[in-house]
């Protein structure tokens, strides 16, 4: 049994999938259990990397306190640390008993050394290769859901994050979207979210005169989600976990930045499909506004972004 420990949210889960189809390739004959919170098993699954889920709790970060992991087999042949830099994470695996662990340095464990300065895919890739085990850093994609999209070929606007810094201005997602919905014949503009953030998505829908069917927040679930990203024509949001969806599924997107820089997860630079602005500041990911360098972001920068790519037939081919 391998089991890999990743108890975060959707984009950290989306940003390890190099690395989780490495150890995949490297132990075929061992069943991978992914231990994540329950939320994510179908996504997980659509990685065609992980057997079974281990339900976890959520940690909002990698330093988040981490309890003991609900394991109740035997020892792993091999535990994999795709979690954080420990020790707290190195902890909770060692407690299994692992044949191998695999696992950045830390107190009391050698090995390789965390580089915070790595964009978070090719980190986990950079681990494995470290104990002798590829990872191909561009190998994001998912399996398409087997569910039909809830509005096909709709635009998507995801206003909300997990925290206040990374969220952008209301009225300026509502200026993009009334646009995005007024410019073309036949424009769909859909309003996605968290059910915590439907009141968000609805007051963003209010602003823009989006019909009020436009708001999806809290009635899709994640492989639904999936399923509305994969045949969107757009997404637009901020630095979170739809935006992940839309690297994997190569959905032209356009990504608004800070105060994190899209060098640490941002999308692959080398496809034309995916517009990640940022205003060259980065800041505090955890404090409870909105980042000064996000809010250098214009509507018309954003508009712009997003109407080169709904007009460039050419932009997947690039």
């Amino acid at each position: 049994m391998v089991l890999v420990l990743r108890a975060l949210g959707l984009g950290d889960l989306l940003t390890a999938v190099p690395a989780l189809r490495g150890v995949r390739a490297a132990y075929p004959d061992h069943r991978l259990v992914l231990a994540a919170p329950a939320p994510l098993r179908e996504l997980a699954l659509l990685t065609a990397a992980v057997d079974e889920l281990l339900p976890t709790a959520a940690a909002t970060t990698p330093t988040a306190q981490l309890g003991p992991l609900p394991w109740s087999q035997g020892p792993p042949a091999v535990a994999v640390n795709l979690h954080g830099a420990g020790p707290q994470s190195t902890h909770a695996l060692r407690a299994l008993r692992p044949t191998v662990l695999l696992t950045h340095a830390g107190p009391g464990e050698p090995g390789l050394a965390w580089d915070g300065e790595l964009h978070e895919v090719r980190r986990w890739c950079r681990l494995l290769e470290h104990f002798g085990i590829p990872a191909d850093p561009a190998d994001l994609q998912l399996a398409r859901p087997s569910r039909p999209s809830p509005a096909p070929g709709a635009i998507i606007v995801h206003p909300g994050c997990a925290f206040p810094a990374r969220c952008w201005s209301l009225d300026r997602y509502a200026t993009v979207a009334r646009h995005l919905a007024g410019a073309g014949a036949g424009r769909r503009v859909v309003v996605t979210g968290s059910a915590a953030q439907r009141p968000l998505a609805a007051q963003l829908a209010a602003t823009a005169g989006l019909p009020e069917d436009s708001v999806l927040a809290g009635n899709t679930t994640l492989s639904q989600l999936a399923a509305l990203v994969a045949d969107a024509s757009l997404v637009v949001c901020g630095d979170t976990g739809i935006a992940h969806l839309a690297t994997a599924y190569r959905t032209p997107s356009v990504v608004l930045f800070g105060p994190v820089s899209p060098q640490s997860w941002g999308p692959p630079p080398q496809r034309p499909e995916h517009v990640a602005l940022w205003a060259g500041r980065t800041g505090d990911t955890f404090a409870n506004r909105p980042d000064p360098g996000l809010l250098r972001l214009t509507a018309t920068e954003v508009i712009t972004a997003a109407e080169r790519l709904l007009r460039d037939p050419g932009r997947l081919t690039a």
